[in-house]
């Protein structure tokens, strides 16, 4: 499903922002029905990680309408906050109570998986959305974006801008105090594309402070730090202010996603060096996509979140009408929903799209 940010999403983020963390809605099936016949006995959940982030709130509004579609009652359901592990523990257990089919879930953190377990022992299907889980095989299946590829993506544009250029880095990542893979793997890809060695890869921060990078031309860099930003905009301008008093002549800023580098970019612009920063990130959505277009980003990663939820959705339909299950993508643990490099400063021998192009599928 390829669509801009529609009428019918700014429905689902304004029920959102009225308090609502979880609904139920039912299509109407059989003859007379969008929905196909017999599917309205379906019930799936959609668990995101909060009820605020642009990402799950595309999600949801993609989910609902694909629920419209195949005609089955879908309940939503969100985190407080990213990192909220026991709302979604609440929402997996409402499921089971429910007898929901399946469950789609962006999980929050390690916390989550026991809940996960229980409901697969009750025979719900689940699939992780967004971040996938460690051990992958905690879930059924996940579909997301290759994270890794998405932080070396932006990494090896970084690398290319600089032209040869030292590189004072500020990493803004999404926690301190948890591991959650798209974090982890954000993170260390994009320093993978900037041609930095990344010591343990399943591992934040542990890299040499100081050293050479070999992206693009080369150079020397070195990591102020790794500030958590839990991918709001307020914590990104906080990490983005603590970065600063540590450094303050940082010229490359990778970001969690877009909240983030909005808040960094908000303090870069009080310290009067907004200009003086290569600025990236990881989402795409609408608004990223615009940032890209102003100039705020140099370049970001966009990712599908409605595409995620779609093929969830579907999956899950045909596994209870015909017991077909989903497929991982070869070569990988999880089902990749693609991801693309959008930028208007575009780089020989690395693929991209310009921000034309990313605003007509931004959010997928």
């Amino acid at each position: 499903m390829k669509t801009t940010a529609s009428r019918g999403r700014r429905g689902a983020v304004a029920l959102i922002a009225a308090g609502v963390l979880a609904v139920s809605l039912t299509a109407c099936g059989g003859s007379g029905g969008n929905g196909e016949s017999g599917s309205e006995d379906i019930g799936i959940s959609i668990i995101t990680k909060t009820a605020s982030n642009p990402f799950f709130l595309a999600m949801s509004e993609g989910a609902k309408e694909e629920a419209d579609k195949l005609g089955v009652t879908l309940t939503t359901a969100a985190g407080k906050e990213d990192g909220d592990e026991p709302s979604q523990v609440t929402a997996v257990e409402n499921a089971i109570s429910r007898g929901d089919k399946g469950i789609i879930i962006a999980p929050n953190g390690p916390s989550v998986l026991d809940a996960i377990q229980k409901a697969r022992d009750a025979g719900i299907y689940v699939i992780a959305v967004d971040t996938p889980p460690d051990p992958a095989d905690a879930v059924d299946i996940t579909y997301a974006t290759d994270n890794r590829l998405a932080g070396q993506l932006i990494g090896q544009w970084t690398a290319a801008q600089l032209d040869g250029g030292d590189a004072v880095i500020g990493m803004l990542d999404l926690f301190a105090d948890k591991i959650v893979t798209v974090d982890n793997n954000r993170d260390q890809g994009f320093l993978e594309g900037m041609g930095i060695d990344v010591n343990d890869p399943d591992k934040i921060g542990d890299e040499a402070p100081t050293g050479s990078y070999t992206g693009g031309a080369g150079g020397t860099y070195t990591i102020v730090g790794n500030e958590p930003s839990q991918a709001t905009e307020e914590g990104g301008r906080t990490a983005m202010e603590t970065l600063l008093s540590k450094n303050e002549n940082i010229n490359v800023v990778y970001t969690i996603n877009e909240p983030a580098a909005y808040g960094a970019y908000q303090a870069l612009q009080a310290a009067g060096k907004e200009k003086d920063v290569l600025l990236v990130s990881v989402d795409g959505g609408c608004t990223g996509v615009d940032y890209v277009k102003q100039g705020i980003l140099g370049a970001t990663s966009q990712q599908y979140p409605l595409k995620m939820a779609t093929l969830s959705m579907e999956a899950i339909v045909e596994l209870v009408k015909t017991g077909t299950k989903p497929q991982t993508s070869e070569g990988l643990d999880f089902f990749n929903t693609g991801v693309e490099l959008v930028t208007d400063k575009p780089v020989d021998g690395l693929a991209s799209i310009d921000t034309t192009e990313g605003s007509q599928v931004c959010w997928g």
